[in-house]
């Protein structure tokens, strides 16, 4: 049975290669060296959120939201940065756990809303995102500038 845990420093040797998989989903390059260091630094810094999911004593699974506020609302929000399944441990209904965790700690902290982004391409992500009641944004778009 897969179980959701707030992740610590304790977690971080098995978040460390999910999340550099995470990483390389998205076509990044391997780094696990700079993995380690920026888990650890959101893990002692505590400015995210990251759910491990695990199934026995492995961890199969992460979700990491950082706290941010909406402007138009003005309340706090949370954005679902991260969200990862093991290849080998898809459809054992991790990612809804995760996205349930995540929602519960939202509300928890008083949060209106969570936000996330995907790729296009990611058509199962999406897919997940719909069956647990997350709506496609159809009113704004998503800019980026690479400032460095």
């Amino acid at each position: 049975m897969t179980e959701i845990k707030h992740a610590s420093l304790d977690d971080l040797d098995q978040l460390v290669p999910l999340f550099d998989g995470y990483r390389q989903f998205y076509r990044y390059s391997s780094d696990v060296t700079a993995v380690r260091a920026f888990l650890s630094q959101r893990l002692t810094q505590t400015d995210s959120v990251i759910f491990v999911a695990r199934e026995q004593t492995a961890a199969i699974g992460f979700t990491q939201l950082y706290p941010s506020f909406s402007s138009l609302w003005m309340t706090r929000l949370f954005v679902l940065s991260d969200l990862f399944v093991d290849k080998a441990s898809r459809k054992l209904g991790a990612g809804r756990l995760l996205l349930e965790a995540a929602a519960q700690y939202a509300r928890s902290a008083g949060a209106r809303y969570l936000t996330l982004e995907t790729a296009r391409t990611n058509l199962a992500a999406q897919s997940l995102y719909e069956r647990c009641g997350w709506k496609r944004d159809t009113e704004f778009y998503v800019y980026e500038l690479v400032v460095s």
